[in-house]
């Protein structure tokens, strides 16, 4: 469990954050003293199940040691980075370490693309080769269903359901749910489909996947960092951009042109509303607007 998040959170620091190696090698440093920790106290403890509680004794752990002062703040800063990154990719639904009174850091959530920025990204990408073709059916799909990295990759050509608009996501804890997907989601895909994917000679065992490299295999998680980041730089985009902006300017777009937000919560998978609030911020003249329409005591004489 731990070793394949702090491989993810490598990735994320890299390719999200463009962090030096020696940045990288303290923040994961700083986790190194967290896993052991828990391994050491709390060896069936899931990461999703941590709480303040169990922080507070790794703190109180840590401050047995003879720290400097600024060496401990660096390791309560690369703490928080950690759980901020467990918040972004949805492993943790609520932040343990928003109770640490010191250093307090607010938590940065994805760009949000504008739909401007949005065909520019998608502009940028060199449809007459067989890799781009896949990826801008790659990006469409993400920006059209609001989908995880991991449900992206793990996608496969049996849950498509392109005649009726639909697609079948498997999320987190393996629950299933029906996500619709809109006409140019549908038209790249079927082009990859048709004219890409059929030309690839696929490894056994992976026939069903649908996004595939060159040799026949699912994609991971670190070519979809580069596939976005690369086309984000060939737009010009100046914003920070990694894949879960795709799918948070899918909510964001979503929630700005008054979509419910139940049915946001539905599509993106959340099992509590209040994550789905989390990624979808609003400005004031939404909001406003959304009273005046709404509330029935609201255009009273003021």
């Amino acid at each position: 469990m731990w070793n394949a998040v702090i491989k993810d959170y490598k990735i994320f620091l890299q390719l999200e954050k463009a962090l030096s190696s020696a940045s990288i090698e303290a923040y994961l440093h700083d986790v190194e003293y967290l896993r052991v920790f828990f391994e050491e106290h709390y060896p069936s403890l899931s990461l999703s199940s941590i709480e303040w509680s169990h922080l507070q004794q790794f703190f109180d752990t840590m401050q047995k040691r003879e720290w400097a002062i600024n060496s401990y703040v660096r390791l309560v800063s690369g703490i928080q980075s950690f759980f901020s990154y467990l918040m972004i990719t949805e492993i943790l639904t609520v932040n343990p370490m928003e109770f640490m009174d010191a250093p307090k850091v607010q938590r940065k959530l994805p760009e949000v693309l504008t739909i401007s920025e949005i065909n520019q990204l998608f502009a940028a990408i060199d449809h007459s080769s067989p890799e781009g073709q896949r990826n801008r059916a790659i990006l469409e799909t993400m920006y059209s269903s609001g989908l995880r990295v991991s449900e992206l990759i793990n996608l496969k050509i049996s849950q498509l359901y392109l005649d009726l608009g639909f697609i079948k996501v498997v999320g987190k804890g393996n629950k299933e749910r029906l996500i619709p997907i809109g006409d140019e989601a549908v038209k790249y895909i079927t082009i990859y489909l048709k004219f890409i994917r059929s030309h690839i000679s696929v490894q056994k065992g992976q026939e069903d996947f649908l996004f595939l490299n060159r040799r026949g295999r699912p994609l991971s998680r670190v070519w979809i960092f580069k596939i976005i980041k690369q086309a984000a730089e060939q737009a010009g985009l100046k914003k920070n951009i990694f894949p879960h902006s795709l799918r948070h300017s899918f909510a964001t777009h979503l929630v700005e042109r008054g979509a419910d937000l139940r049915a946001v919560q539905e599509m993106l998978g959340h099992e509590s509303i209040t994550t789905t609030e989390i990624y979808t911020h609003l400005d004031q003249g939404f909001l406003r607007k959304t009273l005046e329409k709404y509330h029935p005591r609201f255009q009273i004489e003021r």
